[in-house]
């Protein structure tokens, strides 16, 4: 390994093998299962008797079930710290050195990974299955709309055969959405969609980015560009296509990471600015447009029945 700089970059944070990097911070392995790519720990970032807290050691990223979220390793240090990007960055640089915690080496994991964990994407076309149609009517996204960037993707796990909504990357590999699956083939990278335009707006997933189509649908898109950064952690990715704009709108989810990275943004220059006030009270801006930016109102007990309050 290359040690020739000796900090911690946000590349560098993404890399580091999350199995590592849990003992480090003191958190043992309840279980292991399927063939060592199945770790299994009581949750770092919460209280609890039963291990819910997973990481595919295959894909080195993790998943908190009683949380409901999950990512990589920029995305648990920032949740785990309860900090900013700037402030996570000084922090690790302070606390270890890079050769103190390991990157992830996808090499050494290759073998364990059976069949049945295995995404092979085995045809690429049209939109047309009614369930991904309906699906997209439940999501606010006019069919007319994801046809302009979106194909069906259908793929295999395990010799089983599935299909999804697919939106393409940079580098050839799929972000896959249904109704009940959230899925990506690799290799993973941002989407920079570019005409060569001063400004540009940025979304966390694809979902944001068709949502914004939604509500301009008679924008010119030569004037415009666009990078969907298919998850918050690959933020640093999108920064040269981003540097060659004067103006930067940042529409990223109103959660722990997707706020860390819009604070993180906004340090980095007056180019940059947030568009996340609009759905504030939302996680994103498709919960926003699903919602018709009308604030679920509590559930309050009264008389032994349930009635929105108000």
């Amino acid at each position: 390994m290359d040690f020739t700089n000796e900090v911690f970059s946000l590349s560098r944070l993404r890399e580091l093998d999350l199995v590592y990097l849990l003992e480090m911070l003191g958190h043992d392995v309840v279980a292991r299962k399927k063939n060592d790519t199945d770790y299994w720990y009581l949750s770092p970032l919460r209280n609890e008797r039963k291990a819910s807290f997973h990481v595919d050691r295959s894909a080195n990223e993790w998943y908190d079930f009683g949380l409901m979220t999950g990512g990589n390793p920029v995305d648990f240090l920032l949740r785990y710290h309860g900090c900013s990007v700037a402030e996570l960055l000084e922090r690790m640089n302070v606390s270890f050195s890079p050769h103190q915690l390991y990157l992830f080496e996808p090499s050494l994991h290759e073998g364990r990974i059976g069949l049945d964990r295995k995404l092979t994407v085995k045809e690429v076309r049209p939109l047309y299955a009614y369930p991904l149609k309906n699906y997209l009517h439940e999501r606010s996204i006019p069919i007319a709309v994801a046809d302009s960037f979106c194909r069906e993707v259908a793929y295999e796990i395990g010799g089983r055969s599935y299909y999804g909504i697919g939106f393409g990357n940079n580098a050839g590999g799929w972000e896959i959405r249904n109704k009940n699956f959230k899925q990506s083939s690799a290799p993973k990278d941002i989407t920079c969609l570019g005409s060569g335009a001063s400004i540009a707006h940025v979304f966390e997933g694809f979902m944001d980015f068709l949502s914004y189509q939604t509500l301009h649908p008679y924008d010119d898109p030569r004037t415009v560009d666009f990078v969907v950064l298919n998850g918050a952690g690959l933020f640093d990715r999108a920064l040269p296509f981003l540097e060659q704009h004067s103006h930067v709108h940042l529409w990223l989810d109103r959660d722990v990471t997707g706020l860390a990275y819009r604070d993180y943004a906004l340090s980095l220059g007056s180019r940059f600015r947030d568009e996340s006030g609009l759905y504030e009270k939302f996680k994103d801006l498709n919960d926003w447009l699903r919602c018709k930016g009308e604030v679920r109102k509590p559930l309050v007990r009264l008389g032994g029945g349930l009635r929105t309050a108000g």
